[in-house]
Order: structure tokens, then C-alpha cells, then sequence
């Protein structure tokens, strides 16, 4: 398989488990891995064949404009169902890295999901007013 990978993109997002963490958004560093099968894509030198990864960026860049998590888990897992669902991949592995710790360089999660593998509606941000992301 195939894979487009977008490294550590630098994203604000209201995160944390206390309300007073989640007043102001805080920076995270973002790595998105897509695999789907490119071929077709390369051979017709065809954006609409592949994953368009400037998309990707500016939807994650608006990702947590309007929505809070208590989790970095659930970041993930709202992320890596946008890339299974808008963008089509075929398998995504997403990892949020959150500068928490001060004794540390960064907390990160990673996952890794699959366009078969369903996410439960439960798994869902805490939302200020409006849809999932």
C-alpha cells in the first residue's frame, strides 16, 4: 500500500481534561500517515486518483477551531475519521503529540485505523454547538 505522510503540522486545538486547560487552545503537532493504492494517480499524473494532501492540511488546520476534547485519544480518533471518510484512505495511522509535561518533550498517542473498522458514534468530542468535526 501506498502512503502520504504529513509530519508534526503544528494545529491549535482546545484540549485537556480540566475546563481551565480547554479555555485557551494549545499547540500540537499532528502526523497523519494515508495508504491507498497511488498507481492510477502516478500513472495519470491525476490529482482526483490520490489523497490530496493540501486539503488534508487545511482541514486539519480548521479541525479544532470549533470543537474541545478532554482526550488526545479522542483527537485521534475524530481525525483519523475525517481521513477515512472525507479523504477516502484506505488506512490511516494518526499521532498527536501535546506539550504538557514540562519534565518531558512531549505526551504523544498514536493510532491506527482501517476504512472497515467503524468508530463508535459514543467516541465524539465535547462540542461548544455544532456537528462532529
Amino acid at each position: 500500500m501506498d502512503t502520504i505522510i504529513i509530519k508534526d503540522l503544528e494545529v491549535f486545538c482546545r484540549v485537556g481534561v480540566s475546563e481551565e486547560e480547554r479555555a485557551q487552545a494549545q499547540r500540537l503537532l499532528i502526523t497523519v500517515e494515508m495508504a491507498r493504492d497511488f498507481l492510477a494517480a502516478a500513472e495519470n499524473d491525476d490529482l482526483a486518483a490520490t489523497i490530496d494532501y493540501h486539503a488534508v492540511t487545511e482541514r486539519l488546520l480548521r479541525f479544532g477551531k470549533e470543537w474541545d476534547w478532554r482526550l488526545i485519544e479522542t483527537l485521534a480518533e475524530d481525525i483519523a475519521r475525517v481521513l477515512l471518510d472525507e479523504f477516502k484512505a484506505d488506512s490511516v495511522s494518526v499521532e498527536v503529540k501535546k506539550f504538557a509535561i514540562p519534565q518531558a518533550r512531549y505526551v504523544s498517542v498514536r493510532i491506527k485505523r482501517g476504512a472497515a473498522v467503524e468508530v463508535p458514534d459514543a467516541i465524539a468530542p465535547s462540542k461548544e454547538g455544532g456537528d462532529a468535526p
